[in-house]
């Protein structure tokens, strides 16, 4: 695909123009903090050593309708990379569900699936029995050593992309799924990115969801209207899925972590230890400009200087 084609397609994503909604929770509680924002995939509840960290989820009820089993995986998975991306290991999740019997208990069944998988324990929630169109919430609690927070991201340090690429592409959504690959790996893939926390080869990170990889990384820079070139010959890409798929693909498990320089292998030796890719595909900069790059050629995507993702 011509890079200017690539760049039509990451700019019409659903899953990241989606996101524009979020400025209303600026518009109502305004500026935030730890407890209210400005933007991390959890909240820090207390500071230091030891912080807890939440976040919740909520899954699209077509989703739900279609695939009771897989949202609950879905809900399960959410919470969970939320949690990592902030440096949390994850603790517990408790969900709300309002659905009939029967999606409601297949809803339960992949979130026990799920939580068997990560290794963490689904401790209470809320069922409502219903007829109508399902709902399912879910609600996440961690800790972590050392807070991940977009916060943390400045100029200079490189992007690393870290990523599953073991699995295959859903015919019905854009998630890429690696569970039946990785199995009860993933519990310590996940808390891959705790330990490259604690040793400060990491200060930054978001996990690659709904908005892709380079609405993702949008999100993870707009709080400072940072910039980066993403090389694109430098992301790895699953066997026999196209580049523009993959970029606004939501996958299993794909996290964008920020480095301070010189500390880059020390930051991948972890992934690239338990067979996870993690490579450096660019640098941030003050630019505010979000962009793709290959073969000598360079696309702007997004301009943070005068757009947003979320708002916030």
């Amino acid at each position: 695909m011509d890079l200017g084609e690539l760049v039509g397609v990451l700019r019409a994503n659903p899953g990241m123009r989606n996101k524009a909604p979020i400025a209303l929770v600026r518009e109502v509680f305004g500026a935030g903090d730890w407890m209210g924002g400005p933007g991390d995939d959890g909240a820090v509840i207390s500071g230091g050593e030891g912080s807890l960290v939440v976040g919740g989820e909520a899954i699209l009820p077509a989703f739900v309708a279609r695939d009771p089993f897989g949202a609950g995986v879905a809900a399960v998975l959410a919470n969970v990379n939320d949690l990592a991306a902030m440096g949390a290991v994850p603790l517990a999740i408790v969900d709300t569900i309002v659905a009939s019997d029967d999606v409601a208990r297949l809803a339960l069944e992949g979130m026990r699936h799920a939580a068997r998988l990560y290794d963490v324990p689904v401790v209470g929630g809320h069922l409502t029995r219903h007829d109508g169109p399902p709902a399912i919430s879910a609600f996440g609690l961690g800790r972590a050593s050392s807070v991940l927070s977009v916060r943390n991201a400045v100029p200079g340090q490189s992007l690393v992309l870290a990523c599953v690429t073991e699995g295959a592409m859903r015919p019905d959504f854009g998630f890429f799924a690696s569970f039946d690959e990785r199995g009860g790996r993933l519990a310590g893939d996940v808390r891959t990115l705790a330990a490259v926390a604690g040793d400060g080869s990491c200060v930054a990170a978001k996990d690659v969801s709904m908005a892709g990889v380079i609405g993702s990384l949008a999100m993870l820079l707009e709080c400072h209207r940072l910039g980066a070139t993403v090389d694109l010959d430098a992301v790895p890409t699953p066997a026999g899925v196209a580049m523009a798929d993959w970029l606004v693909a939501f996958p299993c498990f794909a996290f964008l972590l920020c480095v301070p320089p010189g500390r880059e292998d020390d930051c991948a030796g972890p992934f690239l230890a338990r067979g996870i890719h993690a490579a450096v595909v660019g640098t941030l900069d003050d630019s505010g400009e979000v962009a793709v790059a290959a073969g000598g050629r360079r696309e702007v995507v997004i301009d943070l200087t005068t757009e947003s993702v979320t708002g916030l």
